[in-house]
């Protein structure tokens, strides 16, 4: 995996620099509390480094790590099931964390935007994130470990509930 006078460890620390925004987009999808965030997020690089040796080259990277981030969020979700912690809506900063100015009506449909995601199952949280992120369904599927033909039906119903939640 080493390009021409660039270690292992250079390459995949420029990947998880040029690719951050996944691993914060995720851990801000599935946690609230900053420090669990912020925990949450440590557990995901954790993860990426261990299973970087048996990272593909030949596929993209970013596709890779969504779903080693998701796999980590969605383990950490099962283990607060697990633990009868009840599950709290997320904040709208982390697609806001970058912004300068503060668009209120902005703010107010992505707060009511993150308030129905947060009711959404997992998996259907999982492939709306994805989705909000302009992945293919062919690449949400292999993220996911679902069928192509499945994320278009998921995609269809979770809209159709953000419709009827939105209204």
């Amino acid at each position: 995996m080493a390009n021409a006078g660039i270690s292992d460890d250079e390459r995949f620390t420029a990947l998880i620099r040029q690719h951050a925004g996944i691993v914060r987009k995720v851990a801000a999808a599935y946690v609230r509390d900053p420090d669990d965030r912020a925990d949450l997020t440590q557990d995901m690089l954790a993860n990426l480094w261990a299973a970087w040796p048996r990272y593909n080259a030949t596929r993209p990277f970013a596709t890779w790590m969504y779903r080693v981030a998701l796999n980590v969020a969605l383990s950490h979700v099962r283990a607060v099931y697990r633990d009868r912690r009840i599950m709290t809506p997320q904040t709208a900063d982390h697609d806001a964390i970058a912004a300068t100015e503060v668009d209120h009506e902005k703010t107010a449909a992505l707060d009511a935007l993150h308030a129905t995601m947060a009711r959404l199952d997992p998996l259907n949280r999982a492939v709306l994130l994805l989705y909000l992120d302009e992945r293919s369904h062919r690449e949400i599927g292999e993220i996911v470990g679902i069928r192509e033909s499945n994320v278009g039906t998921r995609i269809d119903r979770i809209k159709r509930k953000l419709r009827e939640e939105l209204a």
